[in-house]
């Protein structure tokens, strides 16, 4: 099957019904939006899959069949739902074995924006993912007139498999943003040329680079399954108010979104509503949804511009009174570099960058607390954003010089869970090697790791320590994390926490789900190599903790060591 953009994408959603049965079927797809035609992997044979919209409670049969020659799946992203529905093949079941039909059975989980996409192999990053709109049963705390999808994702020439292993064999393959001559000969200025050698020199050492934003460049963005041309367009009347359900399906790519000329005003966040914060600009990471209204009042188009935080690309839309109508295009910003801050080195007292032997270096003597990144400390700072380290390259500013989104501004509307201790404390240190592209918890890959055992009642606090140089977007099925942004009761709920470079954040699980679980990070090829736990959370109402056996074998693509010598 050959597909061409999709034109009109809510065109293709599925339409509700209480109770009632939905088909999918997964099936290799052509899809040119680099240039050239390029297989890839779709949903009822659609990139992005069919909008699903369901209503609050129903019960919900899905049937999904397989027309690839190859294992399938599809995890329900943020759903809390029984484990054996989470889609999740070796933790909650076996997987869809091709010419087979699974069936999902299971509510739909509280009112919000979520999506769907396959667990199985590298298959998410070459097309299969979607949106889904659960509808409230009760009236929501905003109003809006119109309502859209927004999904954002990354589509790249190169096999996912393929992109795997040439980032095995070399981490900078797909770095494009190199430092250039004049940059050198600037920073000979400011710190003089010794300093510029040396700060050469000790990036060297540690076999990285200040562009090293992003694992992988080269990338078409999409909206909505359209290019930057092709220009996807969401029509409105003057003065209405548009929500607009942002969905990051990306493999890698985090993006920075605004709308030029008009102010958003974010009332959701990970499908939990949020008390309104108004901003210019929100960085939106993997697998992150952002809901946000938008009341343009003039009778022109504006764009929806999506830039990478690496600057090296965009994805864009627009807004429009009528078809055919676009608004200005801003400029890529020039690229971000990361600094010693996100290395770990730039706020130790007393270190020399350039003196320094990464490979024996033993983080777990770090007493990263002590180092000033504790985000209770950092609350207190004025100006910056908390949730990046003091002097980050990464930290963000509005094109306009508004306000940018900061984790620290949300707050719940409506806490799900009552205030209350956490029972203990589990600490999970982000790690990994860059030379040999590794990525790992507590420097130990899925393959190595024992479960991480919880007791279904308690309250854990998780603390995510991030030792590398990279953002992590990390994810827990089947359970909210509350996120500690210091404001109590009112602490937001999510299902992805990013953790920026060298910076420590805590968030609390309400254990309120048995059965096991996966845990990782959710940018594709980190999570392929190894940064990925299982949970297992025992007791509760069935003791469903106990399961076969034979699931017990590790998920092929959190070992994808040895797969990526192989073609997918």
């Amino acid at each position: 099957m050959k597909l061409r953009i999709l034109s009109i994408f809510l065109a293709f959603a599925i339409t509700p019904a209480f109770g009632a049965t939905y088909d999918l079927e997964v099936g290799p797809v052509t899809l040119d939006v680099s240039g050239r035609d390029i297989g890839g992997f779709a949903i009822n044979g659609q990139v992005p899959a069919p909008l699903l919209r369901f209503t609050e409670g129903e019960d919900l049969t899905i049937n999904v069949t397989n027309t690839l020659a190859v294992d399938t799946s599809i995890h329900w992203h943020g759903f809390v739902l029984p484990f054996e529905q989470d889609g999740v093949p070796g933790m909650s079941f076996d997987g869809i074995k091709p010419g087979e039909t699974f069936t999902y059975r299971f509510k739909a989980p509280k009112a919000g924006t979520y999506w769907y996409h396959s667990h199985s192999g590298l298959q998410e990053g070459a097309g299969m993912y979607g949106p889904i709109i659960i509808e409230p049963n009760a009236r929501e705390p905003f109003r809006y007139d119109r309502d859209y999808v927004v999904v954002l994702s990354d589509w790249h020439e190169d096999s996912p498999m393929q992109v795997f292993r040439n980032l095995k064999r070399s981490p900078d393959h797909y770095n494009g943003i190199q430092r250039t001559v004049g940059e050198f000969f600037r920073d000979a200025s400011d710190m003089g040329l010794g300093g510029a050698i040396d700060d050469r020199l000790a990036w060297g050492e540690m076999r990285m680079m200040p562009s090293d934003i992003s694992d992988v460049q080269g990338y078409t963005y999409l909206m909505n399954g359209m290019n930057a041309g092709q220009n996807w367009t969401g029509l409105f009347e003057p003065g209405e108010r548009v929500r607009l359900r942002f969905i990051n399906a990306s493999a890698m790519t985090f993006f920075d979104v605004r709308i030029p000329g008009l102010e958003m005003t974010v009332v959701q966040a990970d499908a939990n509503n949020v008390q309104p914060v108004t901003v210019d600009e929100f960085r939106i990471a993997v697998a992150e949804t952002y809901d946000v209204i938008v009341r343009p009042r003039d009778d022109k188009a504006v764009t929806i511009f999506a830039e990478t935080m690496a600057r090296d690309g965009f994805a864009r839309g627009t807004l429009a009174p009528r078809m055919g109508m676009e608004g200005e295009v801003p400029e890529l910003r020039d690229p971000p570099r990361l600094t010693m801050a996100d290395m770990d080195h730039g706020s130790m007292d007393g270190m020399d960058p350039a003196g320094m032997d990464p490979a024996g270096m033993d983080h777990s003597t770090m007493d990263h607390a002590a180092m000033g990144h504790d985000m209770s400390a950092m609350m207190s700072g004025e100006g910056d954003d908390p949730f990046y380290a003091p002097g980050s390259g990464l930290e963000p500013d509005a094109a306009n010089g508004g306000k940018f989104l900061s984790l620290a501004d949300l707050r719940a509307q409506d806490p799900l869970y009552d205030e209350r201790p956490y029972d203990r404390e589990i600490k999970l240190r982000l790690t990994g090697n860059m030379e040999r592209y590794m990525w790992s918890i507590n420097d130990k890959k899925l393959s190595e790791a024992e479960p991480i055992r919880l007791k279904y009642g308690e309250r854990v606090r998780f603390t995510f320590i991030n030792e590398t140089m990279m953002a992590h977007p990390m994810h827990l099925h089947g359970m909210w994390k509350i996120v500690d942004v210091g404001a109590g009761k009112w602490n937001p709920l999510k299902h992805v926490l990013t953790v920026p470079p060298n910076v420590t954040i805590s968030a609390d699980v309400e254990v309120d789900a048995p059965g096991q679980w996966a845990f990782h990070c959710h940018l594709m090829y980190h999570m392929a190599a190894g940064m990925f736990r299982k949970v297992i959370v025992e007791g509760g109402p069935d003791n469903t903790a106990m399961i076969d056996p034979e699931l017990e074998k590790l998920w092929g693509m959190a070992n994808a060591d040895a797969a990526a010598k192989a073609h997918h």
